[in-house]
């Protein structure tokens, strides 16, 4: 019962945190943890609660059109090929080197996010063959990222797509959570496979999960950027600190 009470409210924090910039998982994971939870049952079950999450924040975003249908598509499917990449690469490589980089690239994220030109709503823009192809590779690269480490891969989407794509913040939130549903839900199969899911702890954890994302989603709807910036700058601090944790 303890257990339940650790997660299930972080697991809350969680979703309505990962439906508007990502990053639930800086949160959730932690929580399993911090409940006794072996680590890779930990993100086995975190995958089952934040997925059941991601769904329900998925079709709230595509209700609302900020989804577009081939876009998200293309992309979802870019990062299911990176995503066995990463993972192959965490075998091979030490994840240091990569939290080492982190701590580069952070601060410059923490910069942009400041700028108040950066993290505009763009126009909505007619997606043509350049925008595909640079949201496939963005989903492509942000996919090795969450098969090789994960934490923040939806923050970083949203910045990148975005800020290099140009896509408006409501396309661009659109697409990352058809990109995060199509890896979550490719993890979770691993996991299940695996026998690292504790189910009945992850899928009550994933009903508080589900009214996070809910809420979350309805937030970003009627706030956008607003809620965005501060949201991500408290993602980017708690990665920051977390990592520096992990090294030190």
């Amino acid at each position: 019962m303890l257990q339940y009470i650790i997660v299930c409210p972080l697991a809350f924090l969680a979703g309505f945190v990962d439906s508007i910039a990502g990053g639930g998982g800086l949160i959730s994971i932690p929580a399993y943890i911090f409940a006794g939870i072996p680590i890779h049952f930990a993100i086995g079950t975190n995958k089952m609660s934040s997925c059941m999450g991601t769904i329900i924040s998925t079709y709230r975003y595509a209700k609302d059109g900020y989804i577009k249908l081939k876009l998200g598509l293309l992309s979802a499917i870019c990062a299911l090929i990176g995503s066995p990449i990463g993972a192959t690469l965490s075998l091979k490589i030490s994840d240091r080197y990569f939290k080492i980089l982190m701590l580069i690239i952070l601060p410059i994220t923490a910069f942009y996010v400041l700028n108040r030109r950066s993290l505009k709503d763009n126009k909505e823009i007619s997606i043509n063959y350049k925008t595909y192809g640079i949201c496939m590779i963005i989903a492509f690269i942000l996919g090795i990222y969450d098969g090789f480490y994960g934490p923040g891969t939806g923050t970083f989407l949203i910045l990148l797509l975005t800020g290099v794509a140009k896509l408006s913040l409501n396309t661009s939130a659109g697409t990352t959570k058809a990109i995060n549903l199509a890896s979550n839900i490719a993890g979770l199969i691993t996991f299940i496979i695996s026998g690292k899911v504790l189910l009945v702890l992850g899928i009550t954890a994933g009903i508080f999960s589900i009214l996070g994302n809910y809420i979350g989603a309805g937030y970003f709807t009627k706030s956008g950027v607003k809620i965005v910036r501060p949201v991500i700058m408290i993602v980017v601090a708690v990665f920051f600190v977390k990592i520096l944790l992990e090294l030190f």
